[in-house]
This record gives C-alpha cells, sequence and structure tokens, in this order.
C-alpha cells in the first residue's frame, strides 16, 4: 500500500461526499487560476470526484484528498486542452497548465498572506460589472458547489431564471477580461457589498442546508467564517466585515445543539444553553461592539445584534424579543426583503403575542412575495399552534411539508403535525 494511502478503504462514498463539501470550492478555484475557463474547471472538477470513486475503492482513501483531486482534475484539464490546443492561446495554456504540476496545497496563500485561490474566486464573481444577484449566484455555484436548483430556491426564482443568470455572468467575466485577483486597497470597497453578500449566503447554507438529509453542512459554515476572517485582515476598517464575521460566530455557537443525537432538529428555545461555545460568543461579542463603535450601523452588525439577544439570554424565558422585534423593523428599513419581514412577524408574536404574528403573517401571504417559501407556512403553523388553533396549525403544516425539501426539517414539521392532529 502506496505510503501517502489511507489503508481503511471502507466508507468511499461518505469521504467523496465529505471531499466535495470540504474540497469542491479549493478545486475548482485552482482550476479557474490556471486555466481560465469557467466552465472546464467545473467539468473537470467533477470528473475527478466521479474517478474518486472508483480509484479510492481500488487504492484506498489519500491522507490528503483536496491534493489527489485536484492534481487529478488539473491532469483531466490538460487532456482536454491538449486535444483542443490548435490556437496559441490554447497552446499557452497548455503550457500554463504543464509547467503548474507541482504539489497542490489547499492553504496556499500569495499577496502578502491575507489570500488564497478561494477569495480571488470571490472578488472575481463580484466584479462591480455584473448584477448582484448573478455575483452572489456564480460564487455560490463556484466556490460552494451548490447546483443550480439549490441556488435557485435561495433567491426564490425558477432554476431556468438561475441558469440563465450563470450563464450570462460567465460570459461577461470572459468577454469583460475580468482579471483573477483580489483587487488593490482602493478598489475594495465597490466589492464589498457582493463579497460580505457570498459569504453570508454561503454560510446561510451550510448552517440551514435547502435540501439533503442533514440538516447542516458544517464544513460550508467553516469556510464561509474562514474567508470571514480573511476579509476583516484585509479591511480591517470596515464595520460591515466585522458585523459579518460577528454574525458568523454568534450562529455558529450554537451549531452542536441545533440537532439531538439522532440528528432530529432542536429548536432554538429547547437547545441545550449549557453547551453553547462561549468562546466563539465572546468573540462574536467583542467583534460587534468593535464594529459598532465605528459609528456607521448596517444589515450585519443589526443581524449580529439580533443573535446576540439570543446568546446572550441565560434561558428562552429571558430573551428579549421586544428588542429584537425592534432590531427587525431597523433591518427591514435598510434590507426590505420579505424574509426579514417574516423574521421580525416571529419576534412580534414572541414580544406582543402569537396573533400580532399572525397579522403580520397575513399580509406577507397577501403580496405573494413568499409563494412557495416552505417557511412562510411553517412560521403561520407555529403560530396558530401557539394560540391552540390546532385543526389550522396543522393545515399549515401541511402545507410546509409540501414545500420543504430538507429531511431533517421534513421530519420535524411532521412531528408538529402530529401533535395538532386529535389522539
Amino acid at each position: 500500500m502506496n505510503g501517502n494511502r489511507n489503508p481503511v478503504t471502507g466508507g468511499v462514498e461518505e469521504a467523496v461526499a465529505t471531499a466535495f463539501r470540504e474540497e469542491w470550492g479549493q478545486v475548482v478555484a485552482t482550476l479557474i487560476r490556471v486555466t481560465g475557463d469557467w466552465d472546464l474547471a467545473e467539468e473537470c472538477a467533477q470528473d475527478a470526484f466521479a474517478q474518486a470513486l472508483d480509484r479510492w475503492r481500488r487504492d484506498g482513501i489519500p491522507r490528503r484528498p483536496g491534493a489527489w483531486l485536484t492534481t487529478t482534475a488539473r491532469h483531466r484539464a490538460l487532456d482536454v486542452l491538449r486535444r483542443e490546443a490548435v490556437g496559441a492561446e490554447k497552446l499557452r495554456e497548455v503550457a500554463v497548465l504543464a509547467r503548474d504540476e507541482g504539489p497542490c496545497d489547499p492553504d496556499h496563500e500569495e499577496d502578502g498572506g491575507v489570500t488564497d485561490d478561494r477569495l480571488r474566486l470571490i472578488f472575481t464573481c463580484c466584479h462591480p460589472a455584473l448584477p448582484i444577484e448573478a455575483r452572489v449566484a456564480l460564487t455560490l455555484r463556484t466556490l460552494a458547489g451548490l447546483t443550480t436548483s439549490e441556488i435557485a430556491r435561495s433567491f426564490l426564482v425558477p432554476e431556468a431564471t438561475m441558469a440563465q443568470r450563470l450563464v450570462r455572468a460567465k460570459r461577461k467575466i470572459r468577454n469583460a477580461g475580468i482579471p483573477y485577483r483580489v483587487p488593490p486597497a482602493h478598489l475594495l470597497p465597490e466589492r464589498t457589498t457582493g463579497v460580505l453578500g457570498v459569504v453570508y449566503l454561503l454560510f446561510n447554507e451550510g448552517y440551514a442546508a435547502t435540501s439533503g438529509a442533514d440538516l447542516m453542512r458544517t464544513g460550508l459554515c467553516a469556510e464561509a467564517i474562514r474567508l470571514a476572517r480573511v476579509l476583516a485582515l484585509l479591511m480591517p476598517d470596515e464595520p460591515e466585515v466585522l458585523g459579518l464575521l460577528a454574525l458568523l460566530l454568534l450562529h455558529d455557537a450554537r451549531r452542536a445543539t441545533r440537532v439531538d443525537a439522532a440528528g432530529e432538529l432542536v429548536t432554538l428555545e429547547d437547545q441545550d444553553r449549557t453547551a453553547w461555545d462561549r468562546a466563539a460568543i465572546d468573540e462574536g461579542a467583542a467583534l460587534l461592539e468593535t464594529a459598532l463603535r465605528r459609528g456607521r450601523p448596517g444589515p450585519y452588525q443589526i443581524q449580529a445584534a439580533i443573535a446576540a439577544c439570543h446568546t446572550t439570554a441565560a434561558t428562552a424565558a429571558e430573551t428579549d424579543w421586544a428588542d429584537i422585534a425592534g432590531l427587525y423593523g431597523e433591518l427591514a428599513r435598510l434590507v426590505p426583503s420579505a424574509v426579514v419581514r417574516l423574521n421580525r412577524a416571529v419576534a412580534v408574536g414572541m414580544a406582543e403575542g402569537p396573533a400580532a404574528g399572525l397579522a403580520l403573517v397575513a399580509e406577507l401571504e397577501g403580496t405573494g412575495e413568499l409563494d412557495g417559501y416552505h417557511l412562510l407556512a411553517a412560521t403561520r403553523a407555529d403560530l396558530l399552534r401557539r394560540t391552540g388553533r390546532a385543526a389550522e396549525a396543522a393545515e399549515a403544516y401541511g402545507r410546509a411539508l409540501e414545500l420543504v425539501e430538507n429531511a431533517a426539517e421534513r421530519r420535524f414539521l411532521e412531528k408538529r403535525l402530529a401533535e395538532c392532529r386529535p389522539a
């Protein structure tokens, strides 16, 4: 057996799935850097993961799966370019790939030690020449490996619409010659909104996966926090960068208590607060305080303040829901999003009673902005359950079940539905 191989060959499917969650972004980002071809990078990365299923069963799981996958994908890209090398530009690409055959280090850093291929990828995707929705969607596709349908659900748009956005964004980057690099300091502010949005959505997909068996994809959460830390080093005086990092840490502090030993979802009010990560909470609170002292509050700082209200309450009963409702009202002023208004409805329902929350939910239902969003129906169901209107709550839970795609959330909703039905 090769000394670089793990002698355990079982669990290959699980190892490949883990590698996909943890390494996809690095593999694709590296290939984009050396080939400049986004579609080729994704195609060769997919091929490398497919080869891994067969080769790892035969040879064993490599000790550095990311390096194996990147090398395999690079070789595949080199083969493709050699076959297509009919012009000077293609020949130059082949030369670059052939020259770059050394060991691949996923932690390779350049530009003064504050960036890597993944960060370059984010800044390239977030070029101001691209629409903001395309910037975020393209990075989620290339960096996180989300499918087009998963990204479409995150944006609440049809899959075909999202597919067109991705195609147009890649074409724009190619035709406009957008450079693959972190821009100089004086150009950072114009990219900040898009970059922070990408990191935020990357974390959200890891914290509450849109589909799949598990509620969380912890590798995506870790990657989002890592990137947020790099951004904080890159832009230490930008309060929204500090606010985002604070927000992610305060949420991630509760990660271990969000599911029980059986993988079942545990609601915030039932989580074991003694098991929360106090170091992460303290770091997040300190970052938030530093950001707020800058005197330029923004959406991520407000969301971090909301998260701090939850993590600093000793018990669920001591949560200051009135303060949270007020913060959501301020957030809705800055970010006029239907999802933000839905979260405010939950907070108002907890602060003023379920009837007040239901009135706000009814307003949202009337706009049609969240049609097809399972959490709208689930929120209505929970507020109805709290008022004792079991039959109506059961109907709303049924609607939520028609829309939900995550297995852990589905099981939770089924449990609530059963509680609302007569014995």
